[in-house]
C-alpha cells in the first residue's frame, strides 16, 4: 500500500498546495529572522568584546592593572576571572566552552575595521545563561582571545542567548495565515468543487441524459461548464429520440416485407426447399431484432426501481429449469442490499450470458458476489473457455468465439455486445474472465450499489 501524498480531489489539491507554499514561506522566513537574529547577537556581543580588546591594550600601554570580571550575581569574588587579560601564552579556555567559530571571523572583521592587525583570533561560548543589568534577556559568557603585536589579549563579555521567543512567534504566525488564508480558499474551492460534484453524480446517474437540467451555480466557469453540459444533455435526448423512432421505423418496414415473404414460402410445394426458405427468413428475422436490440440498448423507458439482486437471479434460474435447461440458481445467500435501476435491463443481459454459456457449454450456474460498493451477477459455465486475446474483442458487435457463420452453433455475435451495452446503461460494466481452478468462463455483470 503507497502513501498518497497529493490529494485527489480539487479541494484537497487547493488546499495542500497552498499549505505547503504557507510553510516553505515560514521556513524561508524563519531561516532569514534566524540569521538576522543571530548577526545582531554576534554585532552586540563582538562590538563589546573589541571595545574590551582595546581598552584592554590601551591599559597594557598604560600599565594600569586589569580589574576581575564582576561574573553573575552571587559568584564568590575568589571564583571570579579577570575581565581583560594581557598575556604572553595562548589561553586555555575552560572545558565546558564551546568553540563559537562565527564570532571569531565576526570580531576579526572588526578588529581589521579598527586598524588592529589581529594575527590570530579565537572565540568561546560557555553554555550557562545569566541574568545581567546590561541584557534586557539571559545571557551567555562569551571568551575572545586576540593575538596582536605578540601577545595575547584575552576578554570576556556578555552574549545575548538565542531564546525560543522567535520560535514561538513564528509557530503562532503560521497558525495566523493558515487560518486567516486557508479558510477562504477551502471555501472558494468547495463553491467551485460543489456544483462539479453535482454535475458528475448527474453524468453517472443519468448517462442517457433524460434527467432535467442542472442548475447552473458556482464561479462562472463552473457555470458554463453546466451550461454546456445542458445543451449537450438535450441534444442527446434529441438524438435518442430520433434513433428510436428511425428503428421503429426500420424494424417496421423489414418485419412486414419478411413476414410477407414467409406466408408466400409456405406455400412452395418442394418440401425442403421450404424449410430451406423458411429457416433463411426465421434467420434474418432473428438478425435483425438482435440488431435492434444492440441499438435500443439502455435506451428504454422502464422506470427505475429498486430491486432485489437474489431474487432476480433465483426467478431466472426457475424460468430456464421449467423450459428443461440445465441453469442452476443461485444457493442461499447472506442479505444483499438492494439495487436501484431498471430489472429488465439487468434480465435482458443476464439472459444473453445465460444463452451464450447454454450454446456453447451446454449448461450455466448463476451467483452473486459483493465486493466491496459493487455487486457482481456471475453466469459461470463449464465450457472449454476464451484465449484471452480474444475476450476484449468478444464485446463487439458480430465477433463469436468461433469462426462459423452458423447461427446455430453461436448466433450472430451480439450477445455480449448487447449485455455490455445495457450493463453500461445501468452504470455498470461487463467482465469476461477465464476460471483460474478448471476450465471455463465466468461473464459477470458488475452493478454499483
Amino acid at each position: 500500500m503507497t502513501l498518497r501524498l497529493w490529494p485527489r480531489s480539487l479541494v484537497g489539491q487547493m488546499v495542500f498546495a497552498v499549505a505547503v507554499a504557507l510553510f516553505v514561506a515560514q521556513a524561508i522566513n524563519f531561516t532569514l529572522l534566524a540569521r538576522g537574529q543571530r548577526q545582531q547577537v554576534y554585532a552586540n556581543g563582538g562590538g563589546m568584546a573589541v571595545a574590551r580588546i582595546i581598552d584592554a591594550l590601551e591599559r597594557d600601554r598604560r600599565g594600569v592593572m586589569v580589574e576581575p570580571d564582576e561574573g553573575p550575581p552571587g559568584r564568590s569574588p575568589e571564583k571570579r576571572h579577570p575581565r581583560l587579560q594581557v598575556r604572553d601564552t595562548p589561553f586555555a579556555p575552560p572545558p565546558r566552552a564551546r568553540v563559537d567559530a562565527d564570532l571569531a571571523a565576526h570580531v576579526a572583521a572588526q578588529l581589521d575595521e579598527a586598524g588592529l592587525d589581529a594575527e590570530q583570533v579565537q572565540a568561546w561560548v560557555l553554555p550557562e545563561r545569566h541574568k545581567t543589568e546590561k541584557m534586557r534577556g539571559p545571557a551567555r559568557t562569551a571568551i575572545v582571545s586576540a593575538k596582536i603585536g605578540g601577545r595575547y589579549v584575552v576578554v570576556r563579555s556578555w552574549l545575548p542567548a538565542e531564546g525560543k521567543r522567535l520560535q514561538g512567534f513564528l509557530i503562532w504566525q503560521t497558525l495566523l495565515l493558515y487560518v486567516l488564508i486557508l479558510v477562504p480558499i477551502l471555501l472558494i474551492a468547495w463553491r467551485a468543487a460543489w456544483p462539479l460534484r453535482t454535475l458528475t453524480q448527474a453524468v453517472r446517474r443519468d448517462p442517457m441524459g433524460d434527467g432535467p437540467p442542472l442548475i447552473e451555480q458556482g464561479p462562472s466557469d463552473v457555470r458554463d461548464v453546466i451550461g454546456a453540459f445542458n445543451a449537450s444533455r438535450a441534444r442527446i435526448g434529441t438524438m435518442l429520440a430520433d434513433k428510436d423512432r428511425m428503428l421503429g421505423a426500420v424494424g417496421h418496414d423489414l418485419r412486414t416485407p419478411l413476414a410477407s415473404l414467409r406466408v408466400r414460402v409456405e406455400a412452395v410445394a418442394d418440401e425442403k426447399l421450404r424449410d430451406k426458405m423458411i429457416a433463411t427468413i426465421d434467420e434474418m428475422t432473428a438478425m435483425l431484432a438482435d440488431i435492434l436490440a444492440v441499438a435500443r440498448s439502455g435506451a428504454g423507458k422502464e422506470a427505475a426501481e429498486r430491486y432485489n439482486v437474489a431474487t432476480l437471479l433465483a426467478q431466472m434460474g426457475e424460468e430456464y429449469r421449467v423450459m428443461g435447461k440445465p441453469v442452476t440458481g443461485p444457493d442461499a445467500l447472506p442479505p444483499l442490499p438492494p439495487l436501484s435501476g431498471r430489472p429488465l435491463l439487468v434480465r435482458r443481459a443476464l439472459r444473453n450470458l445465460i444463452d451464450n454459456a447454454l450454446a456453447y457449454a451446454g449448461s450455466a450456474t448463476l451467483l452473486v458476489e459483493q465486493s466491496g460498493g459493487e455487486l457482481r451477477l456471475v453466469v459461470r459455465d463449464e465450457g472449454p473457455g476464451i484465449a484471452p486475446a480474444l475476450i476484449a474483442d468478444l464485446v463487439e458487435p458480430f465477433a463469436r468465439g468461433e469462426a462459423s457463420r452458423n447461427r446455430a452453433t453461436g448466433g450472430a455475435g451480439l450477445g455480449l455486445a448487447i449485455a455490455n451495452a445495457l450493463a453500461e446503461g445501468e452504470g455498470g460494466r461487463l467482465v469476461i474472465a477465464n476460471r483460474d481452478d478448471t476450465s471455463g468462463l465466468d461473464a459477470a455483470i458488475v452493478l454499483p450499489v
